[in-house]
């Protein structure tokens, strides 16, 4: 089923119980910049709570903070009591035992007000189950995360027997809110969808182990090189459908359907012995080749951010909740222009860190990444004359042809980036922009570049003529640039002293 549509800001997202999944949930929200009070009765878990802010908050900084988004602002609480408060919506992440969530769930019902919405983050048990002590399980809804959370997006959203479907309603709008896709199961089903998958998979694995077949390592291989990057943009579904051609999924079937006859997995899980344990234990640990889980996580989160933004420009997956998400900021934390407003000269609209795969192995910027860095900075002053989503499924957008980029100092891999705009050259189809690029921390000029692009009818597949709130705002800022006094490194050719 398709997600639920539509946004929903708590005021205060509660958070009880803060290890691995609790800690993802705090970042998630205090990224999107809401306040956070968290318990867990664990000795201590407030410390721990806020190492596991810290060493997170670099990966959700790069993937950018709405306004307000800070790591302390965030309260523990004494009691669950206190919490249920304070928040209006509640996510549960104490561990996935079927008891103590009946009982605790049952103790946040009495202390929550009727119509705040109760999730739990159980990653397989019913819901009906863990709220049957509940005076309230119409408003108990599972919001089942995938780790890290403050990375992935999915959430799959699972309603009880008595649980309201305005209460999924809401808890799926709470998670679009935070940049999620709530994936509605639709049925009450152990395991929910996602986990299911997981673990047939999981016990395959567990069985050519157990057989000797294959190591951990070879395993993982047999997916990272090859379905694993097909299942981020597509999934196993569609994935097949283009493996039987023209006629799709139908010719896969006919072709490949007899295989599912034949014996070549097991879907029932071996015993669990000592020597397979052994197997997965040694396995895995070869992997690690000697790495800290803080090193692999620090690992996991960069390529995680990096497969997301490649498919962004794809928009597949992950990498269009990514740029749905990019949007979103741009459109909250954005001034843009209207008629009348007093234009800034230069303009500055774009601030980034540099990412991971913008870095060579020097961890000095890329070449390339210059050119995206500005690219950027050219999209957001897109968004600040109104050349938005809108304008360019109305068939206007515009397009580069020229660059040139002056690199002036090296930027290394942890530099945060700022950018001025000026509008250096308008007509009635072309736009000379004009960046500089500085470290935002010294003030350094680091780069600056100088583009021409050219407004087009992107149906008829030619030029044509600015027009509406772009031309106005266009109009307006080059009025005011105008003025300046041209940049000593604009119009800038190469040349050596036997140049003339």
């Amino acid at each position: 089923m398709a997600p639920v549509e539509g946004a929903l800001q708590p005021e205060a997202f509660g958070v009880i119980g803060t290890g691995v999944i609790g800690s993802g949930w705090a970042v998630r929200a205090l990224s999107r910049g809401i306040d956070v009070v968290a318990w867990d009765p664990a000795p201590g878990a407030e410390d721990r709570l806020q190492e596991a802010i810290g060493r997170a908050w670099p990966s959700v900084r790069r993937l950018g903070l709405y306004p307000g988004a800070e790591p302390d602002r965030i309260r523990f609480a004494g009691t669950p009591e206190e919490v249920c408060r304070a928040a209006d919506f509640i996510q549960e992440s104490a561990p996935e035992d079927e008891d103590l969530k009946r009982t605790l769930l049952a103790r946040l019902d009495a202390a929550t007000r009727p119509d705040t919405i109760i999730a739990s983050s159980s990653s397989g048990l019913l819901p009906t189950r863990i709220a049957s002590d509940c005076a309230h399980p119409d408003r108990v809804v599972i919001g089942h995360p995938f780790n890290p959370v403050y990375l992935l997006p999915l959430c799959e959203v699972v309603g009880g027997a008595e649980t309201s479907a305005d209460a999924v309603e809401r808890a799926a709008a709470v998670y679009d809110f935070l940049d999620m896709y709530p994936l509605v199961v639709r049925n009450e089903v152990p395991g929910y969808l996602s986990d299911r998958l997981q673990e047939a998979l999981w016990r395959e694995a567990l069985h050519l182990v157990s057989e000797g077949i294959a190591t951990t390592a070879e395993l993982d291989d047999a997916v990272v090189y090859g379905p694993g990057l097909r299942w981020a943009g597509m999934g196993t579904n569609l994935t097949f459908h283009l493996a039987g051609g023209r006629e799709g999924m139908r010719h896969m079937l006919e072709q490949f359907g007899p295989a599912l006859e034949l014996p070549w997995s097991k879907l029932e899980a071996p015993e669990l012995t000592a020597s397979l344990i052994h197997s997965m234990v040694e396995g895995t640990r070869r992997q690690a080749d000697g790495r800290s889980v803080d090193d692999l996580e620090q690992l996991r989160d960069d390529y995680l951010i990096a497969t997301m933004r490649a498919l962004r420009s794809a928009g597949l997956g992950a990498g269009e909740i990514l740029a749905r998400r990019e949007a979103r900021r741009y459109g909250e934390t954005s001034e843009t222009w209207t008629d009348g407003i007093e234009v800034a000269a230069p303009l500055e609209l774009y601030r980034c860190d540099v990412e991971p795969d913008w870095v060579d192995y020097n961890r000095h910027m890329t070449e390339a990444a210059y050119l995206t860095a500005f690219g950027w900075a050219t999209d957001a002053l897109f968004r600040y004359i109104g050349d938005d989503e809108d304008y360019r499924s109305a068939g206007h957008s515009f397009y580069t042809v020229e660059t040139h980029i002056n690199y002036l100092r090296e930027v290394a891999g942890n530099d945060s980036l700022r950018f001025t705009t000026l509008v250096v050259g308008l007509d009635d189809k072309r736009l000379h922009i004009y960046h500089e690029m500085f470290d935002d921390t010294t003030g350094d000029q680091v780069a600056t570049t100088e583009q021409m692009l050219l407004h087009m009818d992107t149906a008829a597949g030619h030029p044509a003529p600015i027009g509406g709130r772009p031309a106005r705002a266009l109009q307006a800022i080059r009025h005011v640039h105008a003025a300046l006094d041209r940049p000593s490194y604009l119009g800038r050719v190469m040349k050596t002293r036997g140049t003339s």
